[in-house]
């Protein structure tokens, strides 16, 4: 195995990589690859030389374990209880409003199947209610959810609240009707 190297504008040696060091007649100080080329001026922390230097000589390895916050903030890995929420509650409802209607649906999660939907939008509705978007229609989405969900044997529901979304004023007022009209939310 050759090897040719140059520190300085003289011509390359080529270095033998067992006989180098027995023609120059000198000992290694370390077993280091850096050790057998003398002539190179490179900086080496020697432990022979001074063993309190070995102590803050630390070597750094390219690849470390990730600490626990570092892998929770990896998005693709599912906590237990993203894992198993969909199984302890099934059952989802979903509350849009718009400038014009309100729309409700409850979902089953596992199957995104569609249980049961009510709109201020549809012809009933639209052409009964004075209002789309009031109180009394938010009522009304509310009374209508609970029933079509009763007829498909759906009797427990569950909300997630949005980022930084309070259940209050027309949320709180579908949320409350559906409630009295005998669904659990859970």
């Amino acid at each position: 195995m050759a090897c040719c190297l140059s520190s300085s504008p003289t011509p390359p040696l080529i270095l033998q990589s067992r006989g180098f060091l027995r023609a120059r007649g000198e000992k290694p100080t370390s077993i280091s690859w850096s050790s057998s080329l003398p002539h190179l001026n490179l900086s080496i922390n020697l432990a022979a030389s001074n063993p309190t230097r070995n102590q803050s000589f630390v070597v750094q390895a390219a690849w470390t374990r990730r600490s626990r916050s570092e892998a929770a903030k990896k998005p693709s890995r599912k906590s237990w209880k993203q894992k198993t929420d969909m199984y302890m509650r099934p059952f989802l409802l979903n509350v849009f409003f718009s400038k014009r209607f309100v729309h409700a649906k409850v979902m089953h999660r596992g199957t995104s199947k569609v249980i049961s939907v009510a709109t201020t939008n549809s012809k009933d509705l639209r052409n009964t209610l004075p209002s789309l978007t009031d109180t009394n229609a938010c009522r009304v989405i509310g009374k209508l959810i609970a029933e079509r969900s009763k007829e498909a044997d759906v009797f427990a529901m569950s909300y997630e609240t949005k980022k930084n979304e309070r259940i209050e004023g027309r949320l709180g007022i579908v949320l409350d009707t559906i409630k009295e009209n005998g669904i659990i939310f859970v």
